[in-house]
């Protein structure tokens, strides 16, 4: 008797393991709303027009007469005829524009819904910047990361 309830318990448990090696984990579903993709690469300087200029002349960012950024013009890959632009752009050093975060750069994150991501952004607890800004490139808000990076979301119109 003592055998068969040892066999059963076995049996079971072996069972179990290969019902559970079957099972395929779940990966977590992605938030209804998300990143597309980067919109801009943002950083201080203690000299931002001879840094841009070193970017220029060694790296070849094409820099607009009179601007201070460069763009990278694309295609999305899903659908070619979306066209998109990348933004890099050099701030003095003492810019507030990246407060609250003390962190030398920002990224700008490309979005296609920006008040569906800060309404679902909010719900998860993110702190969210109570403004919204629009101009002729698009929306624009700005969330902080847990480690208190500020972080740049960018609507773009059609076309940027």
């Amino acid at each position: 008797m003592k055998t068969i309830a040892i066999a059963a318990v076995f049996a079971a448990g072996f069972g179990a393991g290969l019902w559970a090696a079957g099972q395929t984990p779940q990966a977590p579903s992605p938030p209804a709303e998300r990143v597309t993709g980067i919109g801009g690469v943002f950083f201080k300087a203690k000299d931002p027009k001879a840094l841009r200029t070193w970017y220029q002349e060694k790296l070849g960012i094409a820099i607009q007469d009179g601007a201070s950024f460069g763009l990278f013009l694309w295609r999305e890959r899903q659908d070619s005829s979306r066209e998109g632009t990348t933004v890099w752009g050099v701030f003095p050093d003492t810019t507030k524009y990246f407060a609250p975060s003390t962190a030398p750069f920002m990224i700008n994150y490309r979005v296609r819904n920006l008040e569906a991501l800060l309404t679902q952004l909010r719900s998860a607890g993110v702190t969210v910047d109570g403004k919204v800004v629009e101009d002729f490139n698009g929306k624009f808000a700005w969330v902080v990361d847990p480690e208190g990076h500020k972080i740049e979301l960018w609507e773009p119109k059609a076309g940027y």
